[in-house]
């Protein structure tokens, strides 16, 4: 492929639609690929078109020694993106008023991170990630070590563990 805006108009087509638009931005390593004609099937499968397409491009620009792009299908990313920093900010705002940690589910690398730069500058809470794999997730704390041992013996509950020197 010559470029990555016809890489993605072909795929696009190969995929069964014909109404869309791609807009790329290399300098900002970014395209946008809006789809009108995706319906149902689009709206039910989104994440998996977005994940799919930027897993294609990964390939291919790895195998060419390429410049990689991430493409954003119907503005799926910054909707993920705004939904996840409003969800970090509720957490944290619920760390703040029960002085307990708050533990959200499972999330891709990606999405921690945004959740660790969405409250890296909160002067009041600390974020951490736990768990392996797939199973990864983050933990929203009080800054302060009773704020740890808070988070400490809530795990060690969760797990059905009893820790003498987390009891009172």
């Amino acid at each position: 492929m010559s470029t990555w805006e016809e890489f993605v108009k072909k795929l696009t087509e190969y995929m069964g639609f014909r109404d869309y638009r791609v807009e790329v931005k290399p300098e900002e390593k970014h395209g946008a690929l809006f789809i009108y004609d995706g319906g149902d099937f689009l709206k039910e499968n989104l994440p998996s078109v977005v994940e799919s397409i930027n897993h294609l491009i990964q390939m291919i620009a790895k195998k060419n020694g390429a410049e990689m792009l991430f493409f954003d299908v119907n503005n799926y990313r910054q909707e993920r993106e705004n939904l996840i920093g409003e969800l970090a900010r509720a957490a944290a705002k619920k760390v703040m008023a029960t002085k307990g940690a708050v533990s959200l589910p499972a999330m891709n690398s990606y999405e921690r991170r945004l959740v660790h730069m969405a409250l890296a500058v909160h002067p009041e809470v600390a974020t951490e990630s736990v768990g392996e794999g797939k199973e990864r997730y983050v933990v929203i704390k009080l800054i302060g070590a009773s704020a740890s041992a808070a988070a400490a013996e809530e795990e060690a509950e969760a797990r059905g563990v009893t820790a003498p020197s987390l009891q009172e």
